[in-house]
């Protein structure tokens, strides 16, 4: 599976971002997806991750009730919906492709990694 992100950008905080995960591959539904995120100087963590067909999420602690992830298996998209935006939550946001079809929560559980893309929350 290989992974494209985009919709990063600058934004206020308190807004919104939307950003979007094109796969290609027909492995795509096999696959849990998820988001990651790394500031600088920090190592990469997890932000959301779905499963093969959408029916369990989980979230980090500190996104949870402002980010919503979602995938569409017949158009191979993912998609991080981002409300309430923090400063903290400034970092490159990456797509990833899970090792199974469940939730990949860890770098480990990670088989393919998307380019990243840039998210900057302002004060």
């Amino acid at each position: 599976v290989q992974l494209q992100a985009s919709g990063g950008g600058l934004v206020q905080a308190g807004g919104s971002l939307r950003l979007s995960c094109a796969a290609s591959g027909r492995m795509f539904s096999n696959n849990g997806l998820a988001w990651f995120r790394q500031a600088p100087g920090s190592e990469r963590e997890f932000v959301a991750a779905i499963s093969w067909n959408g029916a369990y999420t989980e979230y980090a602690d500190s996104v949870k009730g402002r980010f919503t992830i979602s995938r569409d298996n017949a158009k191979n998209t993912a998609a991080l919906q981002m409300n309430s935006l923090k400063p903290a939550d400034t970092a490159v946001y990456y797509c990833a492709a899970a090792r199974s079809a469940g939730l990949g929560t860890t770098t480990r559980g990670i088989r393919s990694w998307g380019q990243g893309t840039q998210v900057t929350v302002s004060s």
